[in-house]
């Protein structure tokens, strides 16, 4: 249980955000992210964690969920 409490909404988060940028084509900047994630209805949260990503380019869906992660952090 302390495992899900801990950890579970983070994880929700990057399966969510996953899910929005599914057909991105890699790499991408932080804009083809964005309109991609809106596209396909993403949440507030996933639109505000992805908001928060540097503007770069990203090479692949991990790079997107690492940057995620060091924003949260």
């Amino acid at each position: 249980m302390a495992n899900e409490k801990s950890s579970g909404g983070s994880n929700s988060v990057f399966i969510e955000i996953q899910k929005a940028l599914k057909g991105v084509d890699y790499p991408a900047d932080k804009q083809a992210i964005i309109d991609t994630a809106r596209k396909h209805g993403a949440s507030d949260d996933v639109m505000s964690a992805l908001d928060a990503l540097p503007d770069q380019q990203f090479q692949t869906p991990a790079e997107v969920s690492r940057a995620v992660g060091q924003e949260e952090s």
